[in-house]
């Protein structure tokens, strides 16, 4: 017993944990995100200087704030995000309430989604990496490096509304299929629903271009995914908060994150049913980047030019995750910490080769 305790606190004088190196392969992994989602409203919901403005409201304020309206904080967010402030508040962690000490902070200095995917995957700062169109990843990612190990191999897969993430991921290199924008998803595997998913897929209206998908079409692709082929490793990234955002359209904006709250109690309720993920599956939910909001009208707008975008959150839920709710403790986290928070609870030593 006291031999026990003696090597877990000599461990934890390293600053290693005593788990790493002793992962058995059961444990599983969905990291989420929604692209350009404020903290602002993760903690605030609606936001009535932004709401109160007509061309952001685009004439539908009455309906904005029945819908997410209340006089009290609590009650506000709770209407735009249920799950989150139910289910994640009760059972996991949410950080970056900046107004009760938990700072979480984009480490790179570019504050836009190429460079921010880059940082949260492969746990660093490249600052080469410093366009959205930029080439393959050079820097080996965290679900790269799972599907080079024999517990992991063949059983990862990543799903992305925007089509920069077969470069984000570095698909060919990686050698695990990463399905995004209008990819046809059969080519990937045959389901049940893969043809008709593929179908809907290419003939969907594209309001954002050829570039990003509707997030509708890219959920039920990847619940597809998850239901039959039953990954360890799974990321999966929604984009229209951010594209509605772009746009200025509030409304918008915060209907697609009420409707992400609601994918991911999707995801989770699949996670807590099936026997495979029950007790062994940790969900990592974050974003890319964050917003304007000390200069109002900036919300719709992020990159190094806009004050406070560099402000992001993040929450976890599931398998060795420890209930803390809304964090308040006094905290200085970055996303490039957050892949090697996951890889600890998982018990896997993870770092990535620089080329």
């Amino acid at each position: 017993m006291y031999r026990q305790i003696f090597i877990y606190c000599f461990f934890m004088f390293l600053g290693v944990s005593p788990m790493l190196g002793q992962q058995s392969g059961d444990h599983r992994v969905i990291v989420i995100m929604t692209d350009g989602f404020r903290w602002q409203e993760v903690f605030g919901g609606l936001d009535t200087a932004i709401v109160k403005v007509k061309r952001f409201h685009h004439g539908d304020s009455a309906r904005l704030i029945k819908q997410y309206w209340a006089p009290d904080v609590e009650t506000r967010r709770q209407k735009l995000l249920p799950f989150f402030w139910s289910t994640i508040a009760k059972k996991g962690q949410i950080h970056g309430n900046r107004g009760k000490g938990s700072f979480v902070n984009v480490a790179n200095p570019y504050w836009f989604s190429y460079p921010g995917y880059s940082e949260l995957l492969t746990g660093q700062v490249d600052t080469a990496v410093n366009s959205n169109d930029y080439k393959a990843n050079p820097n080996t990612n965290f679900f790269e490096y799972l599907n080079s190990l024999n517990a992991y191999k063949g059983s990862v897969a990543a799903f992305g509304a925007w089509d920069a993430f077969d470069r984000i991921l570095n698909e060919k290199r990686s050698g695990f299929p990463v399905v995004n924008a209008f990819d046809s998803y059969d080519s990937y595997v045959s389901t049940r629903d893969s043809d008709l998913l593929s179908r809907m897929t290419k003939d969907s209206f594209r309001a954002f271009g050829d570039a990003e998908v509707l997030d509708g079409f890219m959920h039920y692709q990847a619940m597809d995914y998850l239901k039959n082929k039953k990954p360890k490793a799974m990321f999966i990234s929604y984009g229209e908060t951010d594209e509605f955002a772009h746009e200025g359209h509030y409304g918008h904006y915060l209907n697609a994150a009420h409707q992400f709250d609601t994918w991911l109690a999707d995801i989770w309720n699949f996670v807590e049913t099936d026997s495979l993920y029950k007790g062994k599956t940790t969900l990592l939910i974050t974003t890319d980047h964050g917003r304007g909001d000390k200069v109002k009208s900036q919300w719709t707008s992020h990159g190094e030019k806009v004050k406070d975008c560099h402000e992001i959150w993040y929450a976890l839920l599931g398998a060795n995750v420890p209930t803390m709710g809304e964090v308040s403790l006094q905290e200085q986290v970055y996303q490039k910490d957050l892949i090697h928070i996951v890889a600890e609870k998982m018990g896997i030593s993870f770092k990535s080769r620089v080329p």
